[in-house]
């Protein structure tokens, strides 16, 4: 295998017997080495820039040829030496060249290109030190530059989400979506890691728009603007339509208007503003801490999350006559408010007045209630 390499490498130097320049002709020599060695457009351009380098690197050339290392080695040395300081001398450029070759016979080319990286640590410390912080300099200005974020609505009811963070605005993300990533124990958890970390970050985001820091806009306090015919809320059907032009179903209003910042829209039969409302929080102040001492946090069974990441959620809804009180409100995490509003689990209160939790037939054919016990554990 080795010789074969090798007569390869000699083709490219000498195409029809002339000595033809790598550099300047390196299109053509492509072209030719894929039709007499029957090789790929970007395998001949792979031979071609390690032929390159071999002319410039006569201890590597020998050593290929010699056996010493292969082809894919050759190249990865060669990278490394190309990516040494210009002004680091031909001295140490050599001694970093030769114990790479000599680490060759110990390590492939995947390790081997490691060993290549921290080359520079072993043959000039000094220089070394200097590099990498220009380098993690460079990396940190790119990173400010490109960072970006981006919310791509696709038309079918998806938004894309794509961006560029830095090391230390990824670290914050990190810190705020990994608590809220782990899966539930509570019961089977239906959602993919990449699932929990979008219901994370929307929890994040949710519990933002929760505190009194978010710059004001306008005057205002950040809002949602849903809009959607009063009777089709009132009878759970009908979808609504967002002030950013996104559609939402019945049971993402529904859910929204449990512990939002609701504008009441009244709208005509040709969809014309006849009234717009004053906004109003349902469940705030002395009520939501009441809510919060009772159940202390999410009340679904088996949930550890606090009030904090917590909607307050009305049993029998709002758009139904519910009232706003105490008997008829729940505490629920961003996820399993989702889950209630599907419909398949029974929220209620027991004598004791504490919410438990009847199951669907799927979970437990008997549906005998739960309770959340992580919260009033002694």
């Amino acid at each position: 295998m080795q010789a074969v390499t090798a007569t390869e490498l000699h083709l490219v130097r000498e195409i029809d017997g002339r000595n033809l320049s790598v550099t300047r002709h390196a299109s053509a020599t492509a072209v030719w080495l894929r039709e007499h060695l029957r090789i790929s457009i970007h395998s001949a351009k792979r031979l071609i820039d390690l032929a390159q380098a071999l002319d410039e690197r006569p201890a590597l050339d020998a050593a290929l040829v010699g056996g010493a290392v292969n082809a894919e080695q050759a190249a990865v040395v060669a990278a490394a030496v190309r990516d040494l300081p210009a002004d680091l001398g031909q001295e140490l450029v050599g001694e970093a060249e030769t114990v790479l070759i000599g680490q060759a016979s110990q390590f492939e080319p995947s390790i081997l290109r490691k060993a290549g990286q921290r080359i520079l640590t072993h043959v000039a410390p000094e220089v070394a030190d200097a590099a990498d912080a220009a380098a993690l300099q460079r990396m940190e200005t790119r990173a400010a530059q490109s960072r970006a974020f981006h919310l791509t609505r696709q038309g079918d009811g998806r938004v894309r989400v794509t961006g560029w963070l830095d090391e230390a605005g990824a670290a914050v993300v990190d810190a705020a979506l990994d608590p809220l990533c782990a899966p539930r124990h509570d019961h089977d958890e239906p959602r993919t890691p990449a699932q929990r970390r979008a219901d994370a970050l929307v929890e994040v985001c949710d519990l933002a728009t929760h505190t009194e820091r978010l710059p004001d806009n306008g005057g205002q306090r950040p809002h949602v603007v849903v809009t959607v015919p009063y009777d089709l809320l009132h009878q759970q059907l009908g979808i609504g339509t967002l002030d950013t032009g996104g559609r939402l179903s019945a049971e993402q209003v529904r859910r929204l208007a449990c512990d939002a910042r609701i504008l009441p829209a009244v709208l005509g039969g040709d969809g014309q503003v006849l009234d717009l409302g004053r906004t109003r929080r349902l469940i705030t102040g002395p009520l939501r801490r009441a809510l919060e001492l009772r159940d202390r946090g999410c009340a679904f069974p088996g949930c550890d999350r606090p009030p904090r990441w917590c909607h307050a959620h009305h049993i029998r809804a709002w758009a139904e006559g519910g009232a706003t009180t105490l008997d008829n409100s729940v505490l629920l995490c961003g996820h399993h408010h989702r889950i209630v509003h599907r419909g398949h689990w029974a929220v209620r209160l027991a004598t004791d007045g504490r919410p438990e939790f009847v199951p669907p037939t799927y979970v437990d054919p008997r549906q005998r209630p739960r309770r959340n016990l992580y919260h009033h554990r002694t």
